[in-house]
């Protein structure tokens, strides 16, 4: 799933340069990695989250600008409507009228489950059951509200995320259908040698839909606020993405192998890792461009499908069955992918068919949206998680201690009841903590940093070694005072924060009803 989101992000912000700056896709790709790779090593995790709130802001306002302008430049909803329907390009060489031709349900949510692009039942269940794993397990999100202060700050933070999920409704995707509507010749092309003018990709050239609009609409000063906005939104996702694999790694696959490693071993080999990534995502671009018709956000949707649906199975079997074993999680999530993986390398084996050109592909992929194929996954990991976890003992009382539903709430254990987990950690209070940490200044700090000379220095800093020097201790565990701090919700607080969530429920409610 790391590299699938890089190559997506890397690929959505080259092709912003190559066609802004006009420089090749490669260097594109260098320059942006360069920038991001080095705030992202110099800063860690409080670079990423104070870069990613300013973006936020530079973002927002710069969408709404150009969507402002967008609708102006057309004429508002209604002549959207009226243009967006006749909007087809003028040269179609050995392709037929209709290729070109917009769909009749281009505003409408719930399409025909059967002979649609995106059917209406797959799309709901898809949406909610298939997307869960990325709200509520993906290290991206999950490291912002692990950050939160308390459990208020991490609702909240939700929340306000919630708000401005609804907004790219009307500052994405219908200036894209204007930028079709404005520039349907390029934008809606059909013919391989006429999209390959255009936009480099003779699959299509939907992608270059908002940066297009960009370029043509906004006066000179707008534009680069855009292409800083742009660039942003891309530079934000690839910074999480770095810190959340570089973590993921050390943390929970370096530590296993190297239970003794050194916090500076740690921090070399997160960086290292990042690199090897970067390299590995470059190289599955290509895939990116050609598949799922040329269209980024249905290859986007597709993958998550088949890699992230048995991901966010397994997370909700986690919390609502206390049976579930290690087991049942280790195969059953290994089920689910393997599936997945079949089908999406039967995806890239057998690409969808042009237009006008006979469907030959196997049923599973002709007949079965991936939408469809999602929920089929997630059926198929829930049910191998159940028939495994019974191959194992049931978990222990004292092992689902604050780990599902229904043991969420359960009296915070004192230490007499702490009982040592398999890796040998155990939960303390402040109190034993601090009697175990040893005073700092009577270790003696082996590493002089006196000795080294400037390029050893400047190795550290890159590799966000402290300057105190090297230390093998971690960060110290989560205490029973820091968990009853961190869950406990002040009445007044809560009460607001349901509030805005029934709100935000409501708002989009309405939406899915009016554009039905």
């Amino acid at each position: 799933m790391v590299v699938y989101e890089w190559s997506v992000s890397i690929y959505a912000g080259a092709l912003f340069i190559n066609l802004s700056l006009g420089w090749d896709m490669y260097l594109s790709i260098a320059g942006l990695l360069c920038i991001t790779g080095l705030y992202t090593v110099l800063g860690g995790l409080a670079a990423v989250i104070y870069t990613d709130t300013l973006q936020t802001v530079i973002m927002t306002i710069g969408a709404v600008i150009l969507a402002v302008i967008s609708f102006d430049k057309i004429g508002g909803y209604n002549q959207l409507q009226h243009r967006y329907e006749v909007a087809m390009p003028s040269e179609f060489h050995n392709k037929s009228a209709s290729c070109g031709k917009p769909r009749d349900d281009a505003f409408h949510i719930f399409r025909d489950p059967v002979n649609s692009d995106n059917p209406w039942p797959g799309l709901l269940l898809q949406s909610s059951l298939g997307c869960l794993w990325y709200w509520c397990c993906d290290q991206v999100i999950v490291q912002r509200s692990l950050a939160a202060k308390n459990l208020s700050h991490a609702k909240a933070g939700s929340i306000m995320a919630g708000y401005l999920k609804l907004t790219p409704l009307f500052f994405m995707v219908f200036p894209g259908m204007i930028s079709r509507a404005l520039y349907p010749d390029m934008i809606a092309c059909v013919d391989p040698d006429t999209c390959e003018k255009y936009c480099q990709n003779p699959v299509g050239c939907s992608n270059v839909a908002y940066p297009k609009l960009v370029l043509e609409l906004m006066p000179v000063g707008l534009r680069g606020l855009l292409m800083a906005v742009m660039l942003s939104a891309i530079m934000s996702s690839l910074t999480s993405i770095f810190n959340s694999a570089a973590t993921l790694f050390t943390m929970d696959l370096w530590r296993r192998m190297r239970t003794r490693a050194s916090e500076r071993e740690l921090l070399i080999v997160g960086r290292l890792f990042v690199l090897l990534l970067c390299g590995v995502a470059i190289l599955w671009i290509p895939m990116v461009r050609s598949s799922q018709g040329g269209q980024l956000f249905t290859y986007i949707q597709a993958v998550q499908g088949y890699l992230g649906t048995p991901i966010g199975a397994l997370f909700v079997m986690a919390i609502l069955w206390k049976r579930m074993n290690e087991n049942g999680a280790f195969y059953g999530i290994m089920t689910g992918h393997l599936c997945g993986i079949a089908r999406m390398a039967m995806d890239f084996a057998f690409p969808a068919p042009g237009c006008d050109e006979e469907d030959t592909r196997p049923e599973i992929l002709s007949a079965v949206h991936y939408t469809y194929f999602g929920q089929i996954n997630l059926v198929v990991t829930v049910i191998a998680i159940i028939i495994f976890s019974y191959t194992g003992s049931a978990p222990t009382e004292s092992q689902l201690f604050g780990t599902t539903w229904w043991t969420r709430v359960d009296k915070v254990r004192t230490r007499d009841e702490e009982e040592t987990v398999e890796n040998g950690m155990e939960m303390k209070t402040t109190d034993e903590i601090k009697e175990e940490t040893p005073d700092s200044k009577a270790v003696e700090n082996s590493y002089d940093s006196d000795e080294d000379g400037g390029c050893h220095k400047c190795f550290d800093k890159i590799c966000g070694i402290p300057e105190s020097g090297d230390s093998s201790e971690s960060t110290p565990d989560i205490t029973v005072d820091q968990r009853r701090d961190f869950l406990k919700e002040n009445s007044n607080w809560k009460t607001i924060l349901n509030i805005n969530a029934a709100i935000g429920l409501a708002v989009t409610a309405f939406l899915i009803g009016y554009f039905r």
